[in-house]
């Protein structure tokens, strides 16, 4: 006689009770009034054990979307062929400047400057600038100075040790133009600001001299990986070569910041007057010299988790700087639109006709006189202006749209520099507005240029461009996840 079977409570264990329980063995030496006890209740344990499993958790679109976004963040740098454009348009246009005053550059920045040095110091102490012009009284500092700058530009455009010498072009163009803030024509504030952003920036990646020589000791690795053992691990890293040039420089630089640190020159601050709240310039300085050297150090010596870690914070870095040049942009034509907008000459379609009578203004005075006595094509202008800039702003979610007013932009800048004089600040404009040109064109445009090239300049016969594109650059993205529709182009 077994005992009877217990009933189960109704609620959330309702699915337990369709399991009959196993019958429990009997015992012949108990009597049938003990081998009738009362129900038992299962155990706990057994009913926890019973209980399915929890369902495995699902994320929601937000959280894709933010983990898709963080994913594309840190897995490469955005952007490269913008970033090369910036690069090679600000240096281009700083170079070219310094050039052209190279005939006025002691009147300028120099010691016959009627701004002199002591009111220089003066103002420096006041708005806590940057310049190592005040290093030094001499002539002949200035003329170093002069010179470093522009031999910074110069190879910064050609993409020569990029990270070295867009810190080097920023020095240059913080001291020269802070030395003497009245000479400028609004393109060095764009200068100025863009000059420090390159420095975090991963602007060699395509177009330059370092992605050329990237390219070809990744070609020499791989050679002498095929040629070594063949039970050679596929996915091997080989340690790059050895970079003397890059070594030398990287101690010279340390070593002459070590001499101007000791003689306590000004600006060399560690935790005030700095690019950052509580950061000095000695400290900034400091922290990008070593920042390079572990860089080298770990690319060579470091192949596994240390080299991605940097390389990771790295592309943020460099993914963190672009969008602040996006915003920059941005904010530079939704002022300058906004404020046109309060002008009652702007308002009145009139502003443009003034500053094409003015002779200042006015390099080609039979151009401006024919387009300025045209009332038509002077309201066109006015309004157009004032319309492209507030707008642009709003349009970068629109490639086709932001497209457009891209090319309008840039034109406004060409008629600036041709119609008003000011070159180098259509140069700089044009440059700042490059971040935004779409990336199939850019791609186009380089492979066009690397087949004139080849045709004109090439000693390798017909077959020189098969390796791939010029200057290390990478692919070009025809179908990725990408698909080449983002803010930047």
């Amino acid at each position: 006689m077994t005992s009877p079977t217990p009933q189960q409570p109704q609620g959330t264990h309702q699915q337990h009770s369709r399991q009959p329980h196993p019958p429990e063995p009997r015992d012949p030496k108990k009597s049938p009034e003990s081998r009738d006890p009362a129900p038992q209740q299962d155990p706990a344990p057994q009913q926890e054990a019973r209980e399915p499993s929890p369902a495995p958790y699902e994320e929601t679109r937000i959280e894709r979307a933010i983990g898709r976004g963080f994913a594309r963040v840190s897995s490469h740098a955005m952007a490269p062929y913008q970033t090369a454009v910036i690069r090679i348009g600000f240096a281009a246009t700083w170079l070219l400047f310094l050039l052209r005053e190279w005939p006025n550059r002691q009147d300028l920045y120099g010691p016959d400057n009627p701004w002199d040095l002591d009111m220089a110091r003066r103002l420096f102490d006041g708005n806590h600038a940057f310049s190592v012009l005040p290093w030094s009284d001499g002539n002949a500092w200035f003329e170093c100075v002069y010179l470093l700058a522009i031999v910074s530009s110069a190879l910064l455009m050609l993409g020569w040790r990029t990270r070295t010498m867009s810190v080097l072009f920023m020095i240059g163009v913080l001291s020269l133009q802070n030395r003497s803030i009245f000479v400028g024509d609004g393109g060095d504030n764009v200068i100025h600001l863009m000059s420090m952003y390159l420095v975090l920036t991963r602007c060699g990646q395509v177009w330059s001299l370092d992605a050329r020589r990237a390219k070809r000791a990744a070609a020499a690795a791989r050679e002498a990986e095929s040629g070594t053992a063949a039970d050679a691990a596929p996915d091997a890293v080989a340690r790059p070569a050895r970079d003397l040039p890059g070594v030398i420089l990287w101690a010279v630089l340390g070593l002459g910041l070590a001499v101007a640190q000791l003689l306590g020159n000004y600006g060399l601050t560690w935790f005030e007057n700095g690019p950052f709240p509580h950061i000095g310039w000695g400290l900034t300085l400091w922290f990008l010299w070593v920042t390079h050297g572990v860089w080298w150090w770990v690319q060579r010596h470091a192949p596994g988790e240390p080299r991605i870690v940097l390389d990771t914070l790295a592309k943020l870095a460099h993914n963190a700087a672009l969008l602040v040049i996006v915003v920059e942009v941005c904010l530079i034509y939704a002022t300058a639109g906004w404020y046109k907008i309060q002008g009652s000459r702007w308002q009145d379609g009139t502003a443009v006709f003034y500053p094409m009578h003015l002779d200042y203004f006015s390099p080609w005075p039979a151009l401006s006189d024919a387009l300025g006595s045209n009332g038509l094509m002077v309201m066109i202008i006015t309004y157009g202006t004032v319309m492209v800039q507030v707008a642009f702003p709003f349009t970068l979610f629109n490639r086709r749209l932001k497209n457009v007013l891209l090319v309008a932009m840039i034109c406004e800048h060409l008629s600036i520099a041709f119609l008003l004089g000011l070159p180098f600040f259509s140069l700089a404009m044009i440059a700042a507005d490059a971040v935004f040109l779409p990336t199939n064109f850019l791609t186009w445009l380089s492979a066009r240029i690397s087949e004139l090239r080849d045709r004109l300049f090439s000693r390798r016969g017909p077959h020189a461009g098969a390796e791939g594109p010029a200057g290390g650059e990478p692919e070009a993205r025809t179908q990725s996840g990408d698909g080449g529709h983002t803010l930047v182009g």
